[in-house]
């Protein structure tokens, strides 16, 4: 049943994508051309909901999907490793014209190149995995 909610969650994060133009590939273009504010309203909104949803979070003592105590932990702040990492992201991202959250919704709603981009996307995450321990943290 806890899978149920977590797949119309996923549903109800698609809708919220699609109707607010966050997967529009021009919107994009325009946040990376400085044409429009559309996109960091957008992002800045995320920034806000998340950091309350976290606080909340810790103030009410909330549990994972498994029962265990739910912490963060925290990590040494690197300007070489966030700009490199960054980088590398925002090139995929204004090459692709498509972030993580919308590229699955952009393949929910047929665009089937999009699945290209995803599978590069996982292929990456893998690298990233398998030569984590030679890369400079």
């Amino acid at each position: 049943m806890r899978m149920f909610f977590y797949l119309l969650l996923g549903v109800f994060f698609g809708f919220v994508m699609t109707k607010s133009e966050a997967i529009s590939w021009y919107r994009i273009q325009e946040m990376f051309r400085f044409e429009s504010f559309h996109m960091y309203g957008i992002i800045g909104t995320a920034v806000v909901l998340g950091a309350a949803g976290v606080a909340l979070a810790k103030l009410l003592k909330l549990k994972t999907y498994d029962g265990e105590e739910w912490s963060l932990c925290p990590k040494a702040f690197s300007v070489p490793r966030y700009l490199f990492g960054g980088t590398i992201f925002g090139l995929g991202w204004a090459l692709t014209g498509a972030c993580p959250g919308p590229m699955f919704t952009l393949l929910g709603q047929g665009i089937l190149s999009l699945g290209l981009v995803i599978l590069s996307s996982v292929f990456g995450t893998y690298l990233y995995g398998a030569f984590r321990h030679k890369l400079p943290h």
